[in-house]
Order: structure tokens, then sequence, then C-alpha cells
């Protein structure tokens, strides 16, 4: 009757615990199940396309978070560097490169200008990464600090102004910059498929490379990590520079749906990338997630912003939604994690009374 009472017990808790690994994707389908009921024209392909692409914008955003919080750290500048990004490229389109001293003025390509912004969120990537690493900051302080300096860069860069009407000139020949987000293939929106295709890329580097490998580590244990061979420092460094290449990227398709670039533009989108990969189980302290978690959590906030629109409820009501839907997903990852923890501590105790016994 043990032996019995064993098993099904083993069993609860393996069920169990496989249900709270696929909490994400319950959510999500419960979330997208409810509005599909009481939300008119929720499932319309206008409607689905939508929020295809409100998604994909904050999945691009969230998989370089998962990155830097898998790794043990977190990053607070992602949004006002998308919002740079996005006043940089209107500056680039709209005023060119102003050389005073030379008295020119250079007109880029499209696609020069999208490499541009990229190296840019790159490189205040690194900024962040150098002040971690090697100066000694802490993670939320270095990466407040460049909140307020990249959101002070793109009021600085127009005098608060908006770039508008971001179309180029055939005769300088940087047109096509709205097709980045406008443009369309196979019937999707491109952002969708840029979002695919960078999670492919983030998700292989994760699971099957040593750098991903080496995330994992580092976010685990630090001095663990360093104690094996890791360079955790150059780790981290990598982590923050696929951050900001996110983040660049987002304000470059931000800036292109909009045509007009503002320095607002990605306010308080830090916050949802975060509230993305919580949702997605990736844990706070490091060291357990995925890229796919994210993608999830980045659908699920896309699905409960554009649902809670459709059934008319206020924005206030969907920050305090949205609040408390975050909030509830770390109560469940803390409980997830004191339930492996207890499991591993059951087995070691088992393990060890067994090999007593043998002895």
């Amino acid at each position: 009757m043990a032996t019995k009472t064993d098993s099904k017990m083993g069993t609860g808790v393996s069920l169990g615990m496989v249900l709270l690994k696929l909490r994400s994707l319950i959510a999500l389908l419960a979330v997208f199940l409810v509005f599909a009921f009481i939300a008119p024209n929720f499932l319309t392909i206008g409607n689905l396309v939508s929020m295809a692409k409100h998604s994909a914008i904050w999945a691009i955003l969230a998989m370089g978070m998962t990155y830097v919080i898998l790794g043990g750290g977190i990053d607070l500048s992602v949004g006002s560097i998308a919002g740079l990004a996005g006043m940089l490229a209107g500056g680039l389109i709209v005023q060119g490169l102003r050389l005073p001293m030379f008295g020119i003025v250079i007109y880029f390509h499209t696609p020069m200008i999208i490499l541009i912004i990229l190296l840019v969120g790159v490189l205040l990537g690194a900024f962040n990464g150098f002040l971690i690493t090697k100066l000694g900051v802490a993670p939320f302080i270095a990466t407040l600090g460049l909140l307020y300096m990249a959101r002070g860069f793109a009021m600085l860069r127009s005098g608060g102004m908006t770039f508008p009407n971001l179309v180029g000139d055939p005769a300088l020949g940087n047109t096509g910059f709205p097709i980045l987000g406008a443009g369309t293939f196979l019937g999707l929106p491109l952002v969708v498929w840029i979002a695919i295709v960078i999670a492919v890329v983030a998700a292989y580097v994760s699971r099957k490379t040593p750098m991903g490998r080496h995330v994992y580590a580092v976010g685990g244990n630090e001095d663990a990590a360093l104690l094996t061979g890791i360079r955790v420092n150059r780790v981290k460094m990598g982590t923050y520079m696929f951050a900001g290449f996110t983040a660049a990227l987002t304000g470059l398709v931000l800036a292109s749906q909009l045509v007009a670039s503002h320095p607002a533009t990605g306010e308080s989108y830090e916050l949802t990338a975060i509230a993305a990969v919580v949702l997605g189980g990736t844990s706070l302290s490091g060291g357990r997630g995925s890229v796919g978690g994210s993608i999830v959590g980045a659908l699920i906030l896309g699905v409960l912003n554009d649902g809670l629109v459709m059934v008319g409820v206020s924005s206030f009501w969907q920050t305090a939604i949205k609040g408390m839907v975050v909030v509830m997903a770390v109560i469940i990852d803390q409980y997830q994690l004191r339930k492996q923890n207890e499991a591993a501590l059951k087995q070691q105790t088992t393990a060890d009374a067994t090999e007593a016994a043998v002895s």
C-alpha cells in the first residue's frame, strides 16, 4: 500500500511541475479563448495581424532582455535606447549627417542608416556592459543612468520636436524606410519575420552553443562559473550588447511604422520587456528561463492589450491589470522554484538513505 501511495504522490507532483512549467502556454491559451468569446471581431484577420505586429515588437525587445536576465543582470535602458535609435534614424533621413567643418551634408542610403543605428545600439549596450563589468557599477544603477542619458540625447537631437514624414527623397537615395515597419512578406508583416529570425538565432545560441551555456552558468552562480574558467565579464558584455541591438531595432521598427520619430518613443518599454520575460517563466534571479518563454510572454501581453482595448476597458485599468498579471507571474515563479528545491532535497535525502542502507 505504501508503495502505491508513494507512486501516486510522485505522479501528482510530476504532473503539478509539468503544469507549472507550461503555465505560460496555458495562460496564453486561456487569455486568447476568453477574448475570442467576449470581444467582438477579435478573431478577424485584421485584428490578428495587428496583435502579431504588436507582439513581435515586444518579443524583439524581450529577447534581448531575456539574455541579460538569464545572465543575472537587468537593463532599464532599452526603452530609451529605442527612442534614441528612432530619433537618430529620423535625423539622418531628414537632415543627413552635417559636417560644418567641411561645409557638407552626407545623406546615407536607407540600409546604411539601419546598420548605423544598430551599431549605435550595440555600442550603447557595450557601454552598459563596461560600467557593470569594468567599473563595478550595479546593473540597476548603470542602466538607469543610461536610461536618462539616452532619453536626454533623444530630446537634444531635435530640441524635443518630432522628425515627421520619414519617406526620404529619391534624389538622395534614402527612401524605403517605412517598409521596415509596414512591409509584408508571404502575407505576414515584415516585423513578424524579423522577430522569427531573431528568435531562431537567439534560441539556437542559448541552447546549442558554449556562449548560451555560459550565460546560464553565469546567471545561475557567477562565482562557480568564474572558477570553471568562464570569462564572466565577456559573457555579461555580450548580453548587454545584444539587448542594445534589439532595443535599437525596436526603435527603428517603431519609427518606420509611424513614419515619424519622437523623442518620447519607447517610454516604459523596458517594463514591458521585463514583464514579457517574467511572464515567459524566466527567473529574475538569473540562470533559468528561455527565449521561447519570453516570446510567449510577449504574445500574452499583446493579446491582453488588444483584447482589453476591444472590450472597452479603461487605459488606467489596463495598466493595473497588466501589473497584477506580472505580480502573479512572479509569485508562481517563486512557488515553482520552491517546489523544485523541495523535490531536489527529497531526492538527495532518498539517495543518501539508500546509500546508507546498502553500506
